[in-house]
């Protein structure tokens, strides 16, 4: 019986320490890298002042003035390396000229590739769908196609401004009415990360 206890007690102990050198042997295993340069998610909000006008082919058949408004948006940015974001948006922008028939509010949606340079200043471009959402039946195409390009200050760890220019790459108005113009937008404005 003196005999099998002791086997017993010897079997414990030599399963106990087999374990601990296998423990000790993975902690001196380094550990691997994936490689990987993804650089996380960051959201944050935008919101300014758009100076808008329609670029008419020709003249106008009314009075084009510039249209002076607001725009609001949020956006996540991914980060892709170091140096490069991919940043979609959702934004509320109102466009157009000042005339009430050109009018134009959307619901935009930006995608904007955005380049670091340094700590401070970025740049970037992208393409841009916005869904017109004021009116419809008015002659006025419920979809636009731009093409926008900016450039954005850091101030600190959360707050940015931004300048951007929106180039309309699509004609505004239905085909059946004869008449051509292209959007062009300013925005200037302020943004948050969180």
């Amino acid at each position: 019986m003196k005999k099998i206890l002791l086997l017993t007690i010897l079997s414990f102990s030599l399963y106990g320490f087999s374990q601990d050198q296998d423990s000790l042997n993975l902690n001196t295993i380094e550990p691997k890298t994936n490689g990987s340069t993804f650089q996380g998610v960051k959201y944050g909000v935008r919101g300014g002042y758009t100076i808008s006008h329609l670029d008419f082919d020709g003249n106008p058949f009314m009075a084009n003035k510039h249209r002076n408004s607001m725009y609001i948006g949020f956006f996540a940015n991914l980060g892709m390396s170091k140096t490069l974001s991919i940043v979609p948006e959702l934004q509320f922008s109102a466009e157009g000229a000042s005339a009430e028939p050109l009018n134009l509010d959307y619901i935009q949606m930006p995608i904007f590739f955005r380049f670091r340079f340094s700590e401070k200043f970025h740049a970037g471009l992208g393409p841009q769908i916005g869904w017109k959402v004021h009116k419809v039946g008015d002659n006025l195409r419920d979809l636009g196609f731009s093409g926008v390009a900016g450039v954005e200050y850091k101030i600190n760890y959360a707050i940015f401004v931004d300048a951007r220019y929106i180039y309309g790459i699509q004609n505004v108005f239905n085909d059946a009415t004869g008449i051509s113009a292209k959007n062009r937008n300013i925005q200037i404005g302020v943004g948050y990360k969180f």
